[in-house]
């Protein structure tokens, strides 16, 4: 299995992790996994409930166990949560295993494409923008250096995101692995 055909997709909350994800997938012919939903349905609760009963620290032992095992899956697009790079292990999983991009947008973007999402659990709070910037602040570096390839989300569609994402790998995997 080449590095090439596990796709780990990272960022924060609102870059379009999920939804890019799935439209990547179905592209490139590879399996979908979000390691959110995945969390969800080992455990028959949503995230704001784990939030709730085991706090963010429980959450994120949790999430270190799928990550692990969602990295070692054959050839698919992983979504990861917006915290899963603050775990070492994590971050070295993820570039060990596959090519990792990182979906970076502003928190302008992010504020609108959750500010009304009430299944966020870091969002519940009075100020959103703090606590994003707070996150990105605390998490940037760590994006960074996990990944092989950022792209931008912050502009133009889906499909205009999904080209750039398309011509990284293209770029990074000819790079790679030259002839």
């Amino acid at each position: 299995m080449t590095q090439s055909k596990r796709i780990f997709l990272i960022g924060p909350m609102g870059a379009g992790k999920s939804t890019i994800g799935r439209r990547l997938a179905g592209r490139l012919e590879l399996a979908f996994l979000d390691s959110d939903e995945a969390i969800c349905e080992r455990t028959g609760v949503d995230i704001p409930h784990i939030f709730d009963v085991e706090g963010e620290a429980g959450f994120r032992q949790r999430e270190k166990v799928v990550i692990d095992a969602l990295t070692g899956s054959d050839a698919c697009v992983l979504a990861t949560g917006g915290g899963a790079v603050l775990d070492p292990d994590n971050r070295r999983h993820l570039r060990e295993r596959g090519v990792v991009i990182y979906l970076r947008t502003s928190v302008d973007e992010q504020l609108r494409r959750t500010g009304k999402n009430k299944r966020r659990p870091l969002l519940q709070t009075k100020d959103p923008r703090a606590r994003l910037e707070a996150l990105l602040a605390e998490r940037e570096l760590l994006y960074q250096q996990t990944a092989h390839l950022t792209v931008d989300t912050d502009s133009g569609s889906i499909g205009h995101v999904l080209r750039n994402i398309l011509n990284g790998l293209d770029n990074y995997c000819h790079d790679e692995h030259p002839n």
